[in-house]
């Protein structure tokens, strides 16, 4: 079992018990004390647990907070762009696509320069702006009004009413969370339905979402698991999520991500 697999099986059950401990986990995983220590130094950098006496507890984020997009952009570099990709393959020439906010969308956008007679709409500035740079001279991007979040993304009743008059093929979706139940959620009640708006103005969800995104509740759901065509997360989501995602959405696509085990641990 690769680091990141090690890491999203300990977040999982820190998550899901509140805590957990090192010898448990020695013995679950099969590794020695001092990776899993690792793992949990790992986990503690990333802020996504807290290192106690012979283990760690669940650092459990408030279902309103909302980090900003610097804040976000530095996170899971490696899976974003494997995700990116791997999404970016789904996206026809001449087609008309949306993309909503979101690192992880930002990262998709990059990743579709090569791809001719595109036309996408999108509320998020900075998704906007990479498009804006592209050397496809048949490009058309459509940037929505509306107020401004801190994940830079535009949002509100006038995002939403030119959003219901659109008809596009597919759109992909960045969330904050997901989780079976919840479904994808984000921690922005007026961007939750702003992006609600833009899944029904395509024909087709696919959804993009890092491996740490599962269990993660937001304050609104956006979708259910359900209403995803597509979701497209990496090679570090846990075997409970892929059963999930596999049988709720209508198709689950992992990628591959360059960094290897010894990086991870490094």
């Amino acid at each position: 079992m690769l680091a990141r697999q090690r890491q999203a099986v300990i977040l999982e059950e820190a998550r899901r018990t509140g805590a957990v401990r090192v010898s448990d986990l020695v013995t679950r995983l099969g590794v020695s004390d001092m990776t899993v220590r690792r793992d949990l130094d790992v986990l503690a950098g990333r802020g996504l647990v807290e290192k106690v006496y012979g283990g760690a507890t669940s650092v459990v984020g408030k279902s309103t907070d909302e980090p900003g997009f610097e804040a976000k952009s530095v996170r899971q570099r490696a899976q974003k762009e494997a995700i990116a990709e791997l999404a970016s393959t789904l996206v026809r020439p001449g087609t008309a696509i949306g993309i909503s906010a979101g690192t992880t969308t930002w990262t998709l956008a990059r990743a579709l320069d090569a791809i001719p007679g595109l036309t996408i709409v999108t509320n998020s500035i900075q998704v906007a702006d990479v498009l804006r740079g592209s050397t496809q001279p048949d490009r058309t991007v459509v940037l929505t009004g509306g107020v401004r979040t801190p994940s830079d993304a535009l949002v509100g009743p006038v995002a939403v009413h030119s959003l219901r008059s659109l008809h596009l093929d597919a759109v992909f979706l960045g969330v904050h969370g997901m989780a079976d139940g919840p479904g994808f959620t984000t921690p922005n009640l007026t961007e939750s339905e702003t992006d609600r708006a833009l899944v029904e103005a395509g024909r087709k969800l696919v959804v993009l979402a890092d491996h740490t995104k599962w269990g993660t509740v937001g304050i609104s759901t956006i979708a259910d698991l359900d209403e995803a065509d597509v979701v497209v997360t990496d090679d570090g989501i846990s075997d409970e999520a892929k059963e999930i995602l596999a049988e709720r959405a209508g198709e689950l696509m992992i990628a591959e991500t360059a960094e290897t085990d010894e990086a991870q641990e490094a």
